[in-house]
């Protein structure tokens, strides 16, 4: 039988707060990790002078390195992008709150110190890096988020400075809803003249700096890292911005890549992608034991789509959904084997790697 070889970039999760990494298998089929090709794993610098002044110039050009024991149960050199060490929060989320600070600034719609206010609303990590970087160029920040999220985010945000409002779980097309509610609060704002500054809402399911940081960044950064050689890439999605950021330069590099959405259970992007509609009748609103995804999955899987997922959506070739049990093993396979302490998000990256090889093994 002819050995058909393949190299995967997965987006993968590490730390105690959610952060991407990308994980890249390099050989399908009945062939060993020894045999496997050795993937460049260096850090990828961009072309042009990058400015070093603030917490700023630690985003971007995050290394790859080798997940060894999923390389060698899956005879496949499995690589992960270092998300974890940008400097601000810590995951991708970095890139896309820095975007959107740095594109309102273009537009004169923040000034740094003028009592401006960026108001969003997330499930954490987004809000963790916009917490920081709001310190870091002179803007307060205002977050809502689910109350069934992890008290470790919100406790870090108010140590960040940042107002926290902990809500109910609500559906979308409640005003109640986290992302209706900053952004109400911001126009709010903006429209009270007794207030100083204005009131921005980050907005980061829907605006086009999300996936743009992602086209502009981290796609470039996997392409060239792994030798301009991979044959799929597998990501969860939250927002939507990094799987369709990164899939809209990887498919105009290299067209044959093949791109798979890892979606935890509750979530109807699988179904989005698998069948064209967002929910089965089995799975629609009220049956689920909570409004937004039914998992305990943190940080990816949405009831909806957005703009962000739709703008890359056509170019998904494939998902796997992945149970909270699946995942759960996943993580502590990683730490007990590699050391590697891993989000949910991770975890469920990592384990479509299985389903996924068995797929296209031939």
């Amino acid at each position: 039988m002819i050995e058909k070889r393949f190299t995967i970039a997965i987006a993968f999760a590490a730390g105690a707060f959610v952060a991407i990494a990308i994980r890249e298998l390099a050989q399908f089929g009945t062939s060993t990790s020894k045999n496997a090709p050795t993937i460049r794993s260096r850090p990828f610098r961009l072309d042009q002078e990058r400015d070093q002044e603030g917490i700023e110039s630690t985003i971007g050009n995050t290394p790859l390195f080798v997940i060894k024991s999923l390389s060698d149960v899956t005879g496949c050199t499995i690589l992960a992008k270092a998300e974890f060490l940008h400097g601000a929060g810590g995951s991708p989320k970095d890139r896309v709150a820095l975007s959107i600070i740095q594109k309102a600034e273009s537009a004169g719609l923040l000034t740094p110190h003028s009592g401006d206010t960026i108001y969003e609303g997330t499930v954490g990590s987004t809000g963790i890096s916009l917490a920081t970087l709001c310190r870091a160029r002179g803007y307060l920040a205002h977050i809502f988020m689910p109350s069934d999220q992890a008290m470790e985010k919100s406790d870090l945000l108010l140590k960040l400075g940042a107002i926290v409002d902990r809500v109910r779980p609500a559906p979308i097309v409640d005003q109640a809803h986290f992302v209706n509610q900053a952004r109400n609060l911001a126009a709010e704002h903006t429209a009270d003249p007794n207030r100083p500054g204005r009131g921005f809402f980050a907005d980061q399911f829907e605006t086009e700096a999300n996936w743009r940081a992602h086209y502009e960044g981290t796609g470039p950064e996997i392409f060239q890292q792994s030798g301009q050689d991979l044959d799929a890439f597998v990501a969860g999605a939250g927002t939507g911005g990094t799987i369709s950021g990164v899939a809209m330069f990887l498919k105009q590099n290299s067209p044959n890549i093949k791109i798979v959405l890892a979606d935890p259970t509750g979530s109807g992007l699988f179904n989005r992608i698998k069948h064209g509609v967002m929910f089965h009748p089995k799975e629609k609103e009220g049956t689920r034991r909570r409004h937004q995804v039914d998992t305990l999955v943190e940080g990816i899987g949405l009831s909806r789509s957005t703009a962000n997922f739709e703008a890359g959506r056509e170019l998904i070739d494939d998902a796997v959904k992945v149970t909270d049990a699946q995942a759960l093993a996943m993580a502590r396979w990683l730490v007990e084997k590699d050391g590697i302490f891993v989000g949910s998000s991770s975890a469920v990256n990592c384990g479509c790697v299985e389903m996924f090889s068995l797929d296209y093994a031939y």
